[in-house]
């Protein structure tokens, strides 16, 4: 115990925690050192161990007739189900413990906790009066007993506000949120949580200009304090900031990474990361990876829309486009969840803004009126600058499709100027292309030439290469006072490349400039494929598999007490259904069978048939892991001190349980290896 101690307290969670679980076979920990342990757990990325302490610290207080610390350690258990899995049922359940416990004692720091956690399992089931009652609630008690519990109950106060449409109101609190956390009077995970949570409100409402600073201010948080699953809800922030500025290999860099570092937290929530991966890659043209990660993210009960039906129309297919928007906005799936706005109109209006798009393609110009329209209402309601360019772009498209080019001009032109306000460069492109093309068709071709060489030069800057085509064709065909603007080829030159290890360094050397890096695993990695260029290399070529290749695995998918934590889940989630029916709460009962359907399919997932447990990954799909991990790690530590060659790799090289160096035509690198 003493050892784990030693190593929580230098940050080496993993030591600590095996240290711990040792020490817990030996003799079952009891008393403080069970928190201790789910502490522990929490950080080392085991979840169930977390939950499954703070259960046996909640039991053990209870028999030893300790019914505030029992109700305590039942507030953590709904903590962590709440902002990890987004499990409501169980969560309702072990509030309703901590309230029969706390009935008959007087004001205590638990209860705050209660009132914070109550506040948020009302605003995720989108009751928006009663999440502020409870918030209020925990600001008042925290002040009084935790000044943590009145800092998160702030910001549970800013989101119930805003998302029930009061958003100045919202805004100003958080902003007091925020600067009160600052001070450092909070602990390091509880100081993560309200940075989080910050802007997961101002991303939401698409404030993304406050959105950036906390982010930033997060940042500095996360390089010294990374705690838990905050670290990587950090990184997933940062990229979703990274894609709106521009920078999409950076940001697909982080949402990689940060899918690794989620991995062992989140459940249903891990669609989250998943449809950001999907959202970049598809603006970067990759459209088979993107509609990979859609789907991935729908294997975890997240709803994969507007992205999958964004891919159905980058791939031509408009009609399944449109039928499936159409679907995505008939029949939303309500999975409560921390990092989107629950319930309310703030979901569709991403959907409004594909469908409006889509109809616009398939021709069905009502159902693009209405579309758009639903967009620019939403925006008003809640003063967001980025949806009401949205619904200025849903309209300018409208108005080029119905004719009407004055509007056509009037809208693309408040879009470009609205989204470069935001600093948005591929929607401020996006923009230009139309409002060239609507230029083009009421017979400016001056204007016309100027805004389509704008757009086509914002979407090279970007990598955006088929939007790039689409404004050079336009370009083309242009014709009038000016003379048609000629397309140069680019030039191909040869480049003297180096990629070779000297020692304990390698040289890498690209564009006139060299620099010498620390060996690490990624650049063995990217030095076997830069010497096989155009080649597909299975992962499992790259990486030395383990012991007996070909039949090796990762173990059971879900370990006896995992399994066992999602069976106490499903008896939880079968109470709260029962208590919904008898109380005629048709959406909590309908939300609850959602929720054991998604843990069946969990639970089945790792067991096979007569109780056997599958096994977890394969040593292929292991390796892909672990070889594209290594990679990245690599290329953004090459990005840091060498970028030209960064942006080259970037461009260049391809990841999955195949990977390739596809050699850009522009440039014939010659690799000295």
């Amino acid at each position: 115990m003493e050892q784990a101690r030693e190593a929580a307290g230098r940050g080496a969670w993993q030591e600590a925690f095996e240290l711990l679980t040792d020490a817990d076979a030996r003799v079952p920990l009891r008393g403080p050192d069970l928190p201790f342990f789910a502490s522990v757990a929490y950080a080392a990325g085991d979840l169930d161990r977390t939950i499954e302490a703070w259960e046996r610290a909640h039991t053990e207080n209870l028999r030893g007739g300790d019914h505030v610390a029992a109700a305590g350690a039942a507030v953590r258990v709904a903590m962590h189900l709440l902002f990890d899995t987004a499990l409501m049922a169980p969560v309702r359940g072990w509030l309703k413990r901590a309230e029969r416990l706390l009935e008959k004692h007087e004001e205590t720091p638990v209860h705050a906790w209660l009132a914070v956690i109550q506040s948020y399992e009302r605003l995720l089931s989108g009751d928006f009066e009663h999440s502020l009652q409870w918030a209020r609630k925990a600001i008042e008690l925290g002040v009084r007993h935790d000044p943590a519990a009145a800092a998160v109950g702030r910001v549970a106060e800013a989101r119930s506000l805003i998302l029930d449409g009061h958003v100045s109101e919202g805004l100003s609190l958080l902003h007091e949120a925020g600067v009160a956390t600052s001070s450092g009077e909070l602990d390091p995970l509880l100081t993560g949580v309200v940075y989080c949570e910050l802007v997961c409100a101002l991303q939401g409402i698409a404030q993304y200009d406050l959105a950036e600073e906390w982010t930033v201010a997060m940042e500095k948080w996360r390089h010294g304090q990374p705690i838990g699953s905050v670290h990587g809800r950090c990184r997933i922030h940062r990229a979703e900031i990274l894609r709106l500025r521009g920078s999409w290999s950076e940001a697909e860099q982080h949402a990689l990474i940060a899918c690794d570092e989620l991995r062992p937290y989140l459940r249903r929530e891990f669609g989250w990361p998943l449809m950001e991966l999907g959202r970049i890659r598809l603006l970067r043209g990759d459209i088979g990876g993107a509609e990979e990660a859609f789907r991935s993210a729908h294997e975890t009960g997240w709803d994969p829309q507007p992205g999958l039906a964004l891919v159905y129309l980058a791939k031509g297919d408009i009609a399944l486009a449109a039928d499936s928007i159409r679907d995505a906005l008939a029949h939303p799936l309500s999975i409560p969840s921390k990092e989107l706005p629950p319930h309310t109109e703030l979901r569709r209006a991403p959907l409004f803004e594909a469908q409006a798009e889509i109809a616009v393609a398939a021709g069905d110009l009502v159902l693009a009126q209405t579309a758009a329209g639903e967009l620019a209402r939403i925006a008003a309601s809640f003063e967001s600058k980025p949806l009401a360019a949205s619904a200025a772009l849903a309209y300018g498209r409208l108005h080029l499709a119905t004719g009407d080019t004055a509007g056509a001009c009037r809208d693309f032109d408040r879009a470009a100027q609205l989204w470069n306000e935001v600093g948005a460069p591929y929607e401020t492109a996006l923009a230009r292309l139309g409002l060239g093309h609507a230029h083009r068709a009421a017979g400016n071709e001056t204007r016309a030439i100027l805004e389509l060489e704008a757009a086509r030069l914002g979407f090279d800057r970007l990598g955006a290469v088929r939007q790039g085509t689409e404004a050079a064709r336009a370009l083309g065909d242009c014709a009038g006072a000016h003379p048609p603007v000629v397309l140069v080829a680019p030039s191909t030159t040869k480049t003297e490349c180096v990629f070779r290890r000297e020692g304990d360094y390698w040289s890498l050397g690209f564009d006139g400039r060299t620099v010498q890096l620390r060996d690490q695993k990624g650049l063995h990695y990217l030095a076997r494929l830069l010497g096989a260029p155009g080649r597909e290399l299975q992962v499992l070529d790259l990486v030395a598999v383990e012991r007996n290749p070909g039949t090796a695995d990762a173990g059971a998918m879900l370990d006896g007490q995992a399994k066992e934590a999602y069976r106490r889940r499903l008896a939880e989630i079968e109470h709260d259904i029962e208590e919904a029916q008898a109380l005629g709460d048709g959406e909590r009962s309908a939300q609850a069978e959602m929720e054991r359907d998604f843990l069946a399919r969990e639970l089945a997932r790792a067991v096979g048939l007569g109780g056997r447990d599958r096994r977890a990954s394969s040593d292929s799909e292991r390796a892909r892991a672990s070889v594209t991990r290594a990679i990245r790690q690599a290329m953004a530590r090459i990005h840091e001190h060498h970028p030209a060659l960064g942006d080259h790799l970037d461009r260049t090289i391809r990841t999955g349980t195949t990977c390739g160096y596809l050699p850009d035509p522009r440039v014939a690198a010659e690799w000295q290896l």
